[in-house]
């Protein structure tokens, strides 16, 4: 009984703590984004900082030390549940029972606290890291705008003188295309007035035709013959 009540004094004593240190980590939490919500309102260089990275250290510092009692007090509480299932316990059982049960609420409801403040900590924190970045980023921008401005009037220059030679190309192979519809429609003016003139063009290309196709005859003999010799 006495190693009991031993425990049981160990397992308040740090319940004691661990609701101290979730009160001063939780207002942790609060000032650091009071103090991010304030910075955000003035610009000014000159802002007083409550350092951020002296609020990260603390955050640091506190999340392992409540750890640490979280960690006892869980082993406490094993300790008592131990001591109830013991021999010679019986006649106290009951009572054990429903102390040990109002620990580990106790412990549940400690350790729900912190990974919630933890989390809202760190979520403001990575949120804040963000938006710093982007403010980094435009002011970079900003900074640069000259060069950036220099760049894209070049850049526009190029893109115009690109423009005018590919219009003045396609002017030019429209115009080409024009003259040879010109010269195609004399042509064939000139085989309509003058049948003789027609007759000639369709002998020569009926010519043409005949020579092509006694080309591919001669072409197409001399290929079988060199294929059945490489046969042979």
């Amino acid at each position: 009984n006495i190693f009991g009540c031993d425990l049981r004094k160990q397992a308040r004593q740090l319940e004691n703590e661990l609701d101290l240190k979730l009160v001063s980590f939780s207002k942790l939490c609060t000032s650091y984004s009071s103090s991010r919500d304030g910075r955000r309102g003035d610009t000014s260089d000159t802002t007083p900082l409550l350092n951020n990275s002296t609020q990260d250290r603390m955050f640091d510092t506190m999340s392992v030390e409540i750890e640490q009692l979280l960690a006892k007090l869980t082993a406490v509480n094993d300790k008592m549940a131990e001591y109830t299932n013991a021999p010679g316990t019986a006649s106290l059982n009951a009572a054990l029972m429903h102390t040990l049960q109002r620990h580990r609420d106790i412990l549940q409801d400690y350790t729900h606290e912190f990974h919630k403040t933890k989390g809202n900590f760190l979520a403001i924190r990575e949120r804040e890291d963000l938006l710093g970045s982007v403010k980094k980023d435009i002011e970079t921008y900003k900074s640069g705008s000259g060069v950036n401005n220099r760049r894209t009037e070049l850049f526009l220059k190029e893109h115009e003188h690109l423009r005018n030679i590919a219009m003045a190309t396609k002017e030019n192979m429209t115009s080409q295309r024009g003259m040879l519809k010109s010269i195609q429609s004399r042509v064939n003016t000139l085989a309509n007035r003058f049948p003789t003139i027609n007759n000639l063009i369709q002998r020569i290309n009926l010519r043409k035709r005949r020579d092509s196709l006694i080309l591919g005859t001669v072409i197409g003999v001399c290929t079988i013959l060199l294929l059945l010799y490489a046969f042979h």
